[in-house]
Formats: structure tokens, C-alpha cells, sequence
């Protein structure tokens, strides 16, 4: 039987090394990144069956990197493990095109039996973030916790600043000039109704943004 090829996107070392042992046996892990932008290029480059993706890593977070990918790549399952709880994010980490959501106190043969059922087609979620899930999807996105209405770059040019990245930093990662930046930041604190740069920071952290 021919194993799954699976790319692991976490910034923690350690969790890393660790899926990369539970996997070993049943899968070909081709590789691993840190940030939700390499995650994209990884995806793009490799085109692995399986991605387990945190939802929040630097640079780009998880949701959006997953949406970024369904964008050219409608075949790599998107797995992601987390410590958040929250049966909204799970909702929308669906929306983002996840095929399952487990959690990192989840037991390890649970990610492999997601990666199973992903692999099937199947959707996968774990019975410890069940409940409310459903009820979230059924009624749609939360308008006032997630920002639906921002474009891939901004939402990108908001978690680097939400990062602490300066105009020209967040400017040279997206390769794009620090006057574009600004143009964005200011493009969403106005469709936003945000008044202040410290304003616009919480507004993300407190989305799961960054």
C-alpha cells in the first residue's frame, strides 16, 4: 500500500519531531516548515496528500495559508492540530478548507486515524471539540469575530503587524513596497471602523490572527 506523503506545518520543534515519529511507520513525511508562508510554497512545490497544520504559526497563520492553497491545490487534505478549543475556530478552520481538526491533547493514533479518513475523503473531527461545531457551520460565518470581507493580502499585511513587524519589514516579506503596506493597513482599519494602530493589533489577536 502506498503511504501518504504528508508535509508538517508547526513552529514548534518539538511537536514536529514528535509527529514525525507517530508518522514515520505509516506515512512519508516529505518535509516539514514553520510559518504559514513556507507552508504555501512547500504545498505548491511538493503537492503532498496530507498537510497537519497548526492554526497559529508566524508570518501567515494556518487558516489562511489553507485558504491560499485551496486557491491552486484542491486535492491536499488539510489536518489541523491545536491546543484551541474553541468550536468556532473548527468551524472555520472547515471553511478554510481543513479536512479535519483534531487537538494536540488528542491521542496519537487519533491524528493517524484522521489521516486515514482523510486519505478516504472523509471529513474528520475530534469528539472533544464536537460539540457546538456543527451549530457554528449550520449558522454560518461570525462576521463580528472574523473578518470575511478582507482580501489573502491583507489579512497577511495584518497578522505581520500584528506580529510586531515594522512597515518596511512586513513590506520586504511580501515584497511589495512599504507605501503598498501602508495603503493595506490603513485600506483595513477603514473598512474595519478601527481608529488606532493599537486597536487593529487586538482586533487580530483576539480573531486568532496571529
Amino acid at each position: 500500500m502506498v503511504k501518504p506523503r504528508v508535509l508538517i506545518a508547526d513552529d514548534h520543534t518539538l511537536v514536529v519531531e514528535a509527529f514525525e515519529t507517530l508518522l514515520a511507520p505509516t506515512c512519508e513525511v516529505i518535509g516539514h516548515v514553520s510559518d504559514g508562508r513556507a507552508m504555501v510554497a512547500a504545498v505548491r512545490q511538493h503537492q503532498p496528500d496530507v498537510v497537519v497544520v497548526d492554526v497559529s504559526m508566524p508570518l501567515l497563520n494556518g487558516l489562511d495559508a489553507a485558504r491560499q492553497v485551496r486557491q491552486f491545490n484542491s486535492q491536499t487534505r488539510m489536518v489541523f492540530v491545536t491546543m484551541n478549543e474553541d468550536p468556532d475556530l473548527a468551524a472555520e478552520a472547515f471553511r478554510a478548507g481543513a479536512a479535519a481538526y483534531l487537538l494536540k491533547r488528542s491521542a496519537g493514533s487519533e491524528l493517524l486515524d484522521a489521516i486515514r479518513e482523510v486519505m478516504k475523503h472523509h471529513l474528520y473531527l475530534t469528539p472533544l471539540v464536537s460539540d457546538g461545531v456543527m451549530q457554528a457551520l449550520m449558522h454560518g460565518p461570525d462576521v463580528g469575530k472574523v473578518p470575511h470581507d478582507l482580501t489573502n493580502r491583507q489579512r497577511e499585511v495584518l497578522q505581520l503587524l500584528a506580529e510586531g513587524k515594522s512597515m518596511k519589514e512586513a513590506a520586504s516579506i511580501l515584497c511589495v513596497s512599504a507605501r503598498t503596506v501602508a495603503f493595506h493597513k490603513y485600506r483595513i482599519m477603514d473598512q474595519l471602523q478601527i481608529k488606532s494602530s493599537a486597536a487593529l493589533i487586538r482586533f487580530a489577536v483576539e480573531r486568532h490572527l496571529v
